[in-house]
Parts: structure tokens; C-alpha cells; sequence
């Protein structure tokens, strides 16, 4: 080791943010590893290098007793006093015993160890980047495609969006949804299905949602198809509705063109149960609410022509607005629901 190593690792501190000195204890741990597989696997031992030269040593680690049985682990409490007079039965003994050649090891051992180091405190510091970002949103440009998955491009690193959480585009805007270690480095689990996706998108677009001023209650959704999202507001003054619409409806349409034209319909959440019902289940019309709040059920009543918009496409808007309040929702339309009362 020398100089020109020592001035190496402060150049890779720089430009890869490593530590040097997690280099120097990994370089140790290595050398250790490395001297007892070329000289002597019997004895124990330290290896310490000068943090300022790059110098190496091999220092063997020998117990102070009174009769030696293992030459390499222990050392005579005489031959201890006559390298220091303070030595005492059972104190830890270090003697250098670094091999002439030693250096040519070293050298090979410390090339391995920086490359692996810096693969892994790179990776370290990826996952360190993505771990407190679970549920935020980031874009992508999408890279390739494998075995249904696709590949996002997110700059240090790359994303996995799994096919259950696909929706099409090129450049988007993804949840991250898990970050966890592997053998192989972080893996990074998007999702564009997931419904923070929407809750994420809104809080980029409202202002009123990001201060505070307005929050989302609740979200229910069938990604690409449709969503609902209940809001309400702090302030009385503040229309919930009409900040999450926009102008003309232009923080909406920003994020339904991110979504690829996925349906969105905003409603008002209210403590009243019925009323919220009634409010989930836009755009149709509500005629009555009748709400059991033992069973967490409730009837709604809706105009006869309203029926089949009230129960939606293969029942998906009715099934949203049970996902969106937590309630069973049972649609009937003015005239059934007479002809059972009768």
C-alpha cells in the first residue's frame, strides 16, 4: 500500500460518497481473511493499516498465562513482561508478525474489497434513497420489457412495475410501493393499480390537499377504468369539490391525461352516513337513504330512469361506492322499492 491508495479512497469519498474508513475496515476483515488462508489459519489475529501511509501490519493476538499449550493463541507471562512489564495473566497480548511479502496480498486483496465496497455502499445508498420513500410518487421513462414486467428507468437505479399494477404509457408517474434488500441489491416495486397512486397525483395537482386545507377521506378504485375519491374541507370557507375540479376543470384533467383517461369521480364526504352514501354513488341521483347502522348497510333509493347509472357498468359504480364509504349498498329503484313496502 502506499500513498497514491490512501489518495484513491479519497477520491472515491468524493465522488461516491463512501467512506474511507468503511474501506480501511473492510480492507481489514479481508486481509485477516487473507493472511490466515497463505500463512497460518491456526493463529488469531488483527490486521490494522495506517489510515495516513496505507502501511499493513499482522499482529498476532495471544493471551498472557502462566503455561503455554498453543503457541500461536497464548504467550508465557514472562516473555509477556519482557515486552511490557504491566502485562498480567489473562491480558491480550499484540506482536506484529506481518509476512515480508505481505504487501503483494494486500495490494490484490485491496482491489477486490474496493470494487465490492463501492458496488455495495452504492447500492446502500440507493436503498437508503428509495426506503422513506414508500408511497411517493416519481417518474420513470420506461426502459424494456421482461417476462410481463416492465423495467422503469428512475436515474441511480431501475424500478420493477409487476403486471398487476400496469397501466400503459411511456414516461410516467409511478407509486413506490416497496423497497426492499436483496443478494442483488435494492428492489424497487412500483405500481401504477395501487390507489395512493391517485391520492399522491392529487396532492401534486391541489394545493388546498398539499397545505392541508382539503383532505381525502377515502379512495376506491379499478385501475384504468375508474376511481372514486371522497374529499372535504377544513375551512368553510374552501369548496372541496372545486379545488380538487380546478378551473374548468383543470387540475382534474391533469391528472385523468396521467391516468390515461381514467374516470374520476370527486365526492363529499360527510359525518352524515346517509348523506355520504348518497354522494358516493354520483353521478346518479338519490331519492332516499335508508341506513342500518348495526349491519353497516344501507338501501338507497334512486329515480326508476337513474337505476341502471346508479349500479353502473357491470355494477362497478355501485360496487365503488361501497369499497369508497365501507357500507353494503343495496340500489333500488322508486318503483321496487314501493312495491316491497307494499
Amino acid at each position: 500500500m502506499n500513498g497514491d491508495f490512501i489518495d484513491a479512497l479519497h477520491e472515491i469519498e468524493k465522488e461516491k460518497g463512501i467512506s474511507k474508513d468503511i474501506i480501511f475496515d473492510a480492507l481489514e476483515s479481508a486481509l485477516i481473511s487473507s493472511y490466515k488462508k497463505n500463512f497460518n489459519a491456526s493463529q488469531n489475529v488483527e490486521v490494522e493499516m495506517d489510515r495516513t501511509t496505507g502501511k499493513v501490519k499482522v499482529l498476532a493476538l495471544k493471551e498472557v498465562v502462566d503455561i503455554v499449550e498453543n503457541e500461536y493463541l497464548e504467550i508465557d507471562l514472562n516473555d509477556a513482561k519482557e515486552i511490557d512489564d504491566r502485562f498480567q495473566i489473562g491480558d491480550i497480548i499484540k506482536i506484529e508478525i506481518t509476512p515480508k511479502d505481505f504487501g503483494r496480498i494486500a495490494a490484490q486483496t485491496a482491489k477486490q474489497v474496493v470494487i465490492q465496497r463501492i458496488r455495495d455502499a452504492e447500492r446502500d445508498v440507493i436503498y437508503d434513497d428509495f426506503i422513506n420513500r414508500e408511497n411517493e410518487i416519481i417518474t420513470g421513462l420506461v426502459q424494456r420489457i421482461s417476462k410481463n414486467n416492465v423495467y422503469v428507468d428512475l436515474g441511480k437505479t431501475e424500478g420493477i412495475l409487476p403486471p398487476s399494477e400496469q397501466i400503459q404509457g411511456d414516461r410516467l408517474k409511478l407509486l413506490i410501493s416497496e423497497v426492499k434488500k436483496t443478494t442483488k441489491g435494492p428492489q424497487i416495486t412500483l405500481s401504477r393499480s395501487h390507489p395512493n397512486l391517485v391520492k399522491r397525483l392529487f396532492e401534486l395537482e391541489v394545493p388546498e390537499i398539499n397545505d392541508g386545507i382539503v383532505e381525502i377521506y377515502s379512495i376506491s378504485r379499478e385501475a384504468g377504468s375508474r376511481t372514486k375519491i371522497s374529499v372535504f374541507s377544513k375551512d368553510p370557507n374552501v369548496d372541496p369539490l372545486g379545488s380538487c375540479v380546478g378551473f374548468k376543470g383543470s387540475r382534474v384533467k391533469v391528472i385523468v391525461d396521467e391516468l390515461k383517461g381514467e374516470k374520476i369521480d370527486i365526492v363529499i364526504w360527510s359525518k352524515d352516513i346517509g348523506e355520504f352514501i348518497a354522494n358516493s354513488l354520483s353521478p346518479s341521483k338519490v331519492l332516499n337513504v335508508i341506513v342500518d347502522e348495526k349491519e353497516k348497510s344501507a338501501v338507497v333509493v334512486v329515480p326508476d330512469y337513474q337505476l341502471s347509472l346508479a349500479i353502473g357498468k357491470e355494477g362497478q359504480n355501485a360496487r365503488l361506492a361501497a369499497k369508497l364509504t365501507n357500507w353494503k349498498i343495496d340500489i333500488k329503484s322508486e318503483s321496487q322499492y314501493n312495491q316491497d313496502i307494499e
